[in-house]
């Protein structure tokens, strides 16, 4: 199913969306997708109502921190994610990255491993909504865990270059902008002192391609973008569906 214009429905509608996609997310990891040791929950922001995030969790038997690859994952170095730009930190960033930078690890019950985060339109309203996305986004790689984004709104007046952008400039000096024939963004990005980011931009009238969720540094699944998406759309009123069909 090709991408729609979701700034053409009110936030409630697309909130009613982000919530059904969740669900059909956490029914593809958990079903198969997800090799043995990892398994995916919703997480809900507090003061906010619904499923908010996804995680994706290691039970203590997984291993998932280990140099050893995650059974029935992907590796990065024999399979790197089909994706446009892949980004990594140039020497300087690095250096500076190295002085400023903590590492927290623990090793206790079942560990988040990864988020998944789909913005809704209410994270890009402000300058203090977004950077309240961009904490919590930097927070997560900065303790290294690992992320996938997904922005279906355009840039605006308070992330001109995209979401991408936004979250990459924290870690680097950055001159990413968005292709303007591809407004939105879909992200991966492992996480730790030296994050990567993996970015396919897409736009409306575009079908998604998967994209990858890191369980380590070098290993990762496919988290299939389009079907889980197409799920989500049909459970929507009619109503809504229409409005959305008209404005592609």
């Amino acid at each position: 199913m090709a991408l729609h214009n979701w700034t053409r429905v009110p936030a409630g509608t697309f909130h009613t969306f982000h919530t059904s996609w969740i669900t059909e997310l956490l029914r593809g990891l958990n079903n198969g997708l997800l090799p043995e040791g990892f398994y995916a929950m919703s997480e809900q922001v507090a003061g906010e109502t619904g499923a908010d995030v996804l995680t994706l969790h290691a039970t203590p038997s997984s291993g998932g921190s280990t140099d050893l690859p995650a059974p029935g994952a992907t590796t990065l170095a024999a399979a790197p994610p089909k994706v446009s730009f892949t980004m990594s930190l140039s020497e300087e960033d690095i250096c500076t990255r190295k002085r400023r930078s903590l590492v927290i690890r623990h090793a206790s019950g079942d560990r988040v491993v990864a988020y998944l985060e789909i913005l809704s339109p209410g994270n890009k309203t402000s300058r203090a909504a977004l950077e309240r996305f961009l904490d919590k986004a930097v927070g997560v790689l900065n303790h290294g865990y690992h992320l996938l984004v997904i922005d279906l709104f355009p840039p605006g007046s308070f992330d001109p270059a995209g979401i991408h952008g936004e979250i990459w400039s924290q870690f680097a000096r950055s001159d990413w902008r968005q292709p303007t024939d591809r407004p939105l963004t879909l992200a991966a990005y492992t996480g730790g002192v030296l994050p990567r980011a993996f970015v396919e931009p897409v736009g409306v009238g575009l079908e998604m391609p998967d994209m990858p969720l890191f369980l380590d540094e070098g290993d990762y699944v496919n988290v299939p973008l389009e079907r889980t998406y197409r799920d989500a759309h049909a459970t929507l009123p009619k109503r809504w569906r229409d409005v959305l069909e008209e404005q592609r």
